[in-house]
């Protein structure tokens, strides 16, 4: 059955707009209502910092308070309907916005907004891992903070004091809920990270799996498993959870919250376990419920039993939000949700985030456009930030190869103010940049190709897959993307059947024209524009966006670009380009590994010994370095 469709404009006139000031305000569009079941879940994941929301995304910009506000009033809801609803998080809550990267410590505000929420279970993401002090904030913080609901299945903490290697936070939590009495076991899942800092470990899953702890734990025979994990769906980690959960228990219902790959998507393991991956950046907002589970009270579930498993991606702005309490601008806000939005307001204007560097004449996008193009971001980069700005003093006369991974670029850029929050929101990361000097360029040249093809050397499930390059987009994508990359079209424009162009979203404050009639929208000439955004396809159909969008044309990227700097200038033609006989081979220092190995592979004799800093200056910096220069500050 279709789900009810509604073109919600009446509320529009008393749609807010979002809390942070100078955010946009919603658009109106085409509804599907939430379907309640008896036991609900509202979810989000790869948070990234953005706390505040999008202040140039209308279709993304409530805040956290608004977060707040609108899970307690679904609480109440659940109350009056007598069922039950869950909060979760599965991590990567670090990382990615200016609120929380560019504070001194990082996080000194964003770990208490954060903190805010009431949360039922929690996991830990990658990100929380990359840097010994983020490791230590998240278990001397954030774990405590949550100490009777985050979940830490497979990963450990390093005490500094004696060297001991302790669980970060519980294994697994076994509790009733609120209202229907269900027990629940929920389990806390990382994927098998390996580039974690030497003060946590992660533990493979498949081992994590025979412990005692969890054989115990599959055999406590509640009414509904719980998995949260940072792991894409279609990654061999759930596989391996669910398998092994199933062979203990054939008939109890599994729900499995996932996150990393930074898209929306929902899969279906058996007619009993169902996973939903709530997006990115809390652009989206995950809504998932379940139907029909028989308690055991004690017992074996029966083969009869039949849970019912529903979904909806809800865009995070307030005329969504609004809806689907039923509130306005004037009952909708409480008193908590406002008091965090003020500790919004006040943690940017602390770090001065709206603070102007440059004006961009233009988008520029990490896959709404393709690659090489004038609106790439990627290609911005390789024609002329990396130029400008990749130079060492010392070895200013020598041709370079610049390499940066397309990783390391995390959103796009918008026409308009650049700003202090923009160049983290562009490339939060730490890393700097290191060479290679005098490498023959016939060695040298081959590089870019290898990162790029994989070749047998960085072939799929190999230590350096070159996967882990790219955009978390294209990591673990659904089975619907892949289709669309493996088709014989992969090289024109398509459009995401699950994943909103991999967020390489056109600031949302305007309509776009409809490409074609939306499953379940009656539309006529007096409705108003589709506004572009996610036009989700998953497991369960194509339904599960709560606004009705246009969809919009991605492209794949390369997991490497590369610029030239300081070639020899090119004869007039028709003579050939001249290369240099040596070149200085720089790159970002996250693809050292990869940057090692692709030397050798195209006969470089080059170890770690061979290779020295660059630069001290991170991604983030060259970049901000660049906009102040030339672009400028009037919009």
């Amino acid at each position: 059955m279709i789900p009810r469709i509604i073109l919600a404009v009446s509320a529009l006139a008393t749609v807010a707009r979002s809390s942070q000031p100078g955010a946009p305000a919603p658009v109106a569009a085409p509804m599907r209502d939430l379907e309640w079941g008896q036991i609900n879940f509202i979810h989000t994941t790869d948070i990234h910092g953005w706390l505040g929301g999008h202040l140039q995304e209308a279709q993304y910009s409530a805040d956290w308070g608004d977060y707040i506000s609108f899970t307690s009033h679904m609480r109440q809801k659940a109350d009056e309907k007598g069922v039950d609803l869950l909060v979760i998080d599965t991590g990567d809550r670090i990382e990615g916005n200016g609120l929380y990267d560019s504070s001194t410590p990082k996080g000194k505000y964003s770990y208490d907004i954060f903190g805010e929420q009431t949360i039922d279970a929690l996991c830990i993401g990658n990100h929380e891992l990359y840097q010994e002090a983020s490791v230590d904030r998240e278990h001397n913080t954030t774990v405590p903070r949550f100490k009777h609901s985050y979940i830490a299945s497979n990963v450990d903490y390093i005490e500094p004091e004696t060297g001991n290697q302790i669980p970060q936070a519980q294994r697994y939590i076994k509790f009733t809920t609120k209202k229907l009495n269900y027990t629940i076991v929920a389990l806390g899942f990382l994927f098998d990270f390996d580039r974690n800092a030497n003060n946590s470990v992660v533990q493979p899953v498949a081992e994590a799996m025979k412990q005692e702890w969890f054989q115990t734990a599959i055999r406590e025979k509640p009414d509904l498993f719980l998995v949260v994990g940072h792991v894409g769906l279609r990654m061999k980690e759930f596989e391996e959870i669910f398998k092994v959960i199933r062979d203990q228990n054939w008939y109890t219902p599994i729900a499995f919250f996932g996150g990393h790959a930074h898209v929306r998507d929902a899969r279906k393991f058996d007619d009993q376990a169902f996973a939903i991956a709530s997006g990115r950046y809390f652009e989206t907002i995950g809504w998932m419920s379940i139907d029909g589970i028989k308690k055991k009270n004690g017992k074996e579930v029966s083969a009869e039993a039949t849970a019912t498993f529903k979904r909806r991606y809800i865009d995070n702005n307030l005329f969504g939000l609004h809806y689907h309490t039923g509130l306005n601008e004037t009952t909708f806000p409480t008193e908590h949700g406002r008091n965090v939005s003020a500790m919004i307001t006040a943690g940017r204007k602390a770090l001065n985030l709206d603070e102007s560097f440059g004006c961009a004449p233009q988008d520029l996008w990490m896959s709404r456009a393709p690659y090489p193009s004038n609106n790439s971001i990627f290609s911005w980069l390789e024609t002329q930030v990396l130029p400008d700005s990749i130079v060492n003093e010392e070895r200013k006369n020598a041709s370079r190869l610049a390499i940066v991974n397309t990783g390391a670029i995390r959103f796009d850029i918008f026409q308009g103010a650049f700003t202090r929050d923009s160049t983290y929101l562009i490339s939060p990361f730490v890393s700097k940049f290191n060479y290679v000097a005098d490498v023959p360029y016939a060695v040298a040249a081959k590089v870019i190709e290898l990162l790029n093809s994989g070749g047998p050397v960085f072939g799929h499930g190999t230590p350096l897959d070159t996967k882990y390059l790219t955009i978390p987009e294209q990591v673990a994508p659904s089975t619907f993307l892949e289709e669309i990359w493996h088709s014989e079209a992969a090289a024109e424009p398509v459009v995401p059947l699950h994943v909103d162009e991999d967020t390489q979203q056109k600031p949302l404050s305007g309509g776009e024209k409809a490409k074609g009639k939306t499953k379940g929208a009656n539309t006529n000439a007096e409705d108003p524009k589709l506004v572009g955004g996610y036009t989700t396809r998953d497991d369960l159909g194509e339904d599960g966006d709560d606004a009705v969008h246009s969809p919009i044309t991605f492209y794949a990227v390369p997991n490497c670009i590369q610029a030239k700097i300081n070639f020899p200038a090119a004869p007039a033609p028709p003579a050939p380009p001249v290369d240099p006989e040596k070149v200085d081979l720089v790159f970002i220092d996250y693809v050292q590994p990869w940057i090692i190995t692709a030397l050798k592979f195209s006969g470089g004799d080059y170890g770690t010994d061979d290779v020295k800093v660059y630069s001290n200056s991170t991604l983030t910096d060259v970049i901000a370095g660049w906009v102040k220069g030339h672009w400028g500050k009037d919009c």
